[in-house]
């Protein structure tokens, strides 16, 4: 795409543009990213600087945004789950803080999804998961993502026009590193990284790669679309919006993305 699609746009209107992988982070709130139920047993510490995070009753689960503004993904949200309260942390995700907040939302909304599963039931899902990895990768082959399968253990697919890409490591011997990796933006230079480790369960997995297609657009203010812009589409275009305003990010439309309920 060579024209920009914003040009003609003020610098405040408020845009919704596909694909959500090229977005930007849009506007980010705590309580938007964590759709756990504070008010009933989930515990949040939000300071007015510094580290915030959340842990389920269980002391299970846990999950931390660390504000960085001076480098380059500007913090880290990090999700981890220990076998014991307090135990060492069995798997995690972390993703750079300019991750499109709409793919923190579903992936964490996912996570209580697993939790309350295992909650009211005998399973215990957030560990041993059967979910097959392919369930997580084949919904990109629908939506024109490329597959190229290495001989050193790991298949990458990659967005339609380059600038997006999931990698999964399916063989696990003699390798420390993340099962999967996920990236938007420029290959040498993304714009923001996630990773999951082994461990992680493939139904968030699902919920990750399912958010990352969507077909529903991203909210954003035209100026904080980022330099990937000319590969964006326009849905709508609102109206110019007052100084200071700072919209919530909007929900996600129905049920998580990962399951059907």
């Amino acid at each position: 795409m060579s024209n920009d699609p914003f040009k003609n746009l003020d610098p405040a209107q408020t845009v919704k543009v596909l694909p959500r992988h090229l977005a930007g982070p849009g506007p980010v709130d705590l309580r938007t990213v964590w759709p756990f139920p504070f008010d009933e047993d989930w515990s949040l510490h939000q300071p007015e600087v510094g580290t915030a995070y959340a842990t389920s009753p269980c002391l299970r689960l846990w999950t931390g945004f660390v504000p960085e503004p001076e480098k380059r993904g500007k913090g880290t949200w990090t999700i981890g789950a220990n076998r014991v309260p307090f135990g060492q942390t069995t798997w995690q995700i972390t993703f750079d803080a300019t991750t499109p907040v709409e793919l923190l939302n579903d992936v964490h909304a996912e996570l209580l999804d697993l939790y309350l599963d295992d909650r009211y039931s005998d399973q215990d899902l957030l560990f041993e998961d059967t979910t097959a990895p392919h369930e997580a990768y084949a919904p990109l082959f629908a939506r024109g993502w490329s597959h190229d399968v290495k001989t050193d253990g790991t298949q990458n697919f990659l967005a339609p026009e380059g600038l997006g890409g999931v990698r999964h490591r399916y063989a696990t011997s003699g390798s420390d590193g993340p099962t999967w990796t996920a990236w938007g933006g420029y290959p040498s230079e993304p714009y923001w990284q996630v990773r999951l480790s082994a461990g992680v369960p493939t139904t968030l997995v699902a919920a990750f790669t399912a958010s990352l297609i969507s077909a529903e657009p991203a909210h954003r203010i035209a100026k904080d679309v980022p330099h990937t812009r000319r590969h964006l589409y326009i849905a709508t275009a609102t109206a110019k919006q007052p100084p200071g305003y700072s919209p919530a990010a909007p929900p996600p439309a129905g049920p998580s993305p990962g399951r059907t309920r």
